[in-house]
């Protein structure tokens, strides 16, 4: 950032001032992450100084491979070449302004954060030490030892309002370097703002710059103070008092240099947060070559390597996503239940026709705080998942751009439930959510586009394949060999029982026919009570696991959600009709019965069921003609009247259509098959 000239409200000594500070200010291009190292050193300035500062969210990053870009020196050499430069001890108010500029000059390569942070952290240091020293005295022979050769003081009670006056100003300077960092991040490379508040700001930035390093010199004076005999620092009570009101009075004046950039910062913030919201909507009304743009707007404002890809690789480049389609996970930290996250990871990765597909498509992680800052706990939930799932991850999402949060809310309708937003090669938004189509189809639904969506409810079969997908080995083999699946839902113990009984009623007379206990959409504790008791009586029922359960009714979920943003179709309007009725039961009980892969379905409701199948002996003499589905329908919807009729209905040819038994939708009765060649 070069600052061409000063603003109209700066005095004519603050604009000599500026000019003298702009003599050392050459940045070069090297820079370090500022926000991460105020981090550690909140943490030193916490332990030492007793102000209360907020470390709650952040600060439990590691820093420990923080690194200056572009620099031949390293982040310790560097601290430590400051640190001796502060711990030069002079008197003379001249001499400091003097040493103030040394350290600018000293500086010089470094962008405006990145000198305030490298003299706080220097400074850190020194303090860190003497007061680890003072701490460590009572109890600690070494450092006690240590503490006489430095003529440490043995008793601090003198110096109390001293070091509270220190502290204070310690803590104005941290958040005057606070406000100097959130004016560096702001992303001018992308958005350019001119005018009275840059002006101001650019002014206010040099100044404050300057104001941070001579307090911090004088700072480490005082530390180079309380480090001799008390009778050397305090001889009197007045000469205490008079250390202690100098140190208030640089707080005083730092403050209002603050109150000053703060204003003017704030004013820039908001101007880029208007214009970053405004480039973000036309960049999705944009052509683009690829999606490089799109993604660094959104992602890579404050960070130049902003992904991580699990624990793999903790630092990745956008150009890992070029010419790739771009599954956007946005989500709170804590991502999705366990079950939900399962099935999630189960459709895409392990997906088999993820191995399968030459298709090039990732997932990127994009975790969102609702609060208005991190919390340690959703922090550590952040690490915990973006270490072990298989795919590209925010590496530190609480940098991610208010602008931006505030368009992914809007634009695509990110409330509390996860959205899967599809962006293709070229950055344009496909499908604003397609969380519920991965569910669904897995890899399968590749591209993932709103269109494909479509295509997929147009070919949907209402049938025990698609109902019960690939939940257990054992029903996909039962789906591949054609059996008759019963499956049923009900938390009502004597419902179930009578049930049974009266599937054991039919299984006694040769009817083949598999059963399968699914619970309820609800899956409370009570339900978790009944599967017990299930177990228990040794009922014939496949006993599915309580995960396999919950994925059984997040994937019907997702089912009605995904079907009701879409154009429907007679057929994906009828399963809309089924699966409505399975989530939104109301009856003591439900089952639906078909056989294999087919579109032999019957679903039935509470006592309807157990009636119906109490007739068995009435209609079991027609499954030898009609197969069990065909007289299980014959006797749930028994024909209009005994007449046939003359109802006709065409079909496109399909080699599994030979094999099935129709019923007239008017009569109820067998329909007979016949091939019409032309």
């Amino acid at each position: 950032m070069n600052l061409l000239h000063s603003s109209p409200s700066t005095s004519l000594e603050d604009e000599i001032l500026i000019r003298k500070i702009l003599l050392t200010h050459d940045p070069d291009g090297r820079h370090l992450d500022s926000e991460l190292l105020l981090t550690a050193i909140e943490n030193v300035l916490n332990y030492t100084a007793k102000f209360q500062i907020n470390i709650d969210a952040i600060s439990t990053n590691d820093i420990s491979n923080i690194e200056i870009v572009g620099a031949e020196e390293s982040l310790g050499q560097i601290i430590t070449k400051i640190s001796n430069a502060l711990l030069f001890r002079s008197s003379s108010d001249g001499d400091l302004h003097e040493r103030t500029m040394v350290l600018l000059d000293l500086l010089g390569n470094y962008r405006w954060d990145a000198k305030m942070v490298l003299v706080l952290a220097a400074f850190a240091t020194n303090y860190g030490e003497f007061w680890l020293l003072m701490q460590l005295c009572p109890c600690n022979p070494l450092a006690e030892s240590v503490a006489l050769l430095r003529q440490f003081p043995n008793d601090l009670t003198m110096l109390k309002p001293r070091i509270k006056a220190l502290s204070l100003l310690v803590k104005t300077l941290m958040d005057v370097t606070k406000c100097i960092i959130k004016f560096e991040s702001l992303p001018f490379r992308h958005v350019k703002i001119y005018g009275q508040a840059m002006a101001a700001a650019k002014s206010a930035i040099c100044l404050a710059s300057y104001w941070v390093t001579r307090n911090t010199l004088a700072c480490s004076s005082q530390i180079t103070d309380l480090a001799m005999k008390p009778e050397q620092v305090c001889s009197t009570s007045a000469a205490a008092a008079s250390a202690s009101w100098q140190l208030i009075s640089l707080v005083y004046r730092l403050s209002s240099v603050h109150n000053r950039l703060s204003q003017w910062v704030e004013l820039c913030h908001q101007q880029i947060e208007r214009k970053l919201y405004q480039k973000l909507i036309n960049l999705f009304q944009e052509p683009h070559s690829d999606n490089q743009e799109v993604l660094e707007v959104l992602l890579a404002l404050k960070d130049a390597l902003p992904l991580q890809n699990s624990s793999m690789q903790p630092k990745v480049d956008l150009s890992e996503l070029k010419d790739k389609i771009v599954i956007l996970l946005v989500s709170k930290p804590d991502l999705l239940p366990l079950e939900g996250l399962f099935l999630l990871v189960q459709q895409t990765y392990d997906h088999p026709q993820h191995n399968k597909s030459d298709e090039s498509y990732e997932i990127v992680w994009v975790p969102i705080s609702f609060s208005d800052t991190w919390t340690h706990a959703e922090v550590e939930m952040f690490k915990l998942l973006s270490n072990s799932l298989p795919w590209y991850s925010l590496r530190r999402p609480w940098l991610l751009n208010s602008a931006v949060v505030t368009f992914i809310k809007q634009t695509w309708d990110f409330k509390d439930d996860p959205v899967m937003v599809v962006l293709d090669s070229q950055g344009n938004a496909t499908n604003s959510n397609a969380i519920d189509m991965v569910l669904l189809w897995g890899a399968k639904a590749y591209p993932f586009s709103s269109s494909r969506e479509n295509r997929l409810w147009e070919e949907a079969k209402w049938s025990m394949h698609f109902l019960l997908d690939e939940i257990h080995p054992l029903i996909s083999r039962w789906v591949e060999e054609g059996r008759n699946i019963c499956i049923y839902g009900s938390d009502n113990l004597d419902w179930i029982r009578e049930f049974n009984a009266e599937l054991k009623n039919i299984r006694s007379n040769g009817v083949q026919l598999e059963t399968v206990y699914v619970g309820k959409s609800d899956m409370n504790e009570h339900v978790r009570c009944v599967l017990d008791v299930i177990n228990e009586e040794n009922h014939t029922s496949l006993h599915l696991p309580l995960t396999k359960l919950h994925l059984f009714w997040i994937r019907l979920r997702s089912m009605r959600r995904s079907m009701l943003k879409l154009v429907q179709s007679i057929s994906s309007n009828h399963i809309y009709r089924e699966v409505s009725a399975l989530l939104d039961s109301t009856a003591e009980g439900w089952a639906v019965i078909g056989k294999g892969n087919t579109t032999e379905v019957v679903t039935l409701q509470g006592r309807k069921v157990i009636e119906c199948l109490n007739k068995f002996s009435e209609w079991r003499e027609n499954v030898a003609q009609l197969g069990f589905m065909g007289a299980l329908r014959t006797a749930f919807e028994p024909p209009a009247s005994t007449e046939p009729c003359n109802q006709s209905n065409v079909l496109p040819y399909a080699e599994e259509l030979l094999e099935g038994i129709f019923l007239c939708e008017k009569c109820k009765r067998p329909m007979k098959k016949y091939v019409l060649y032309e």
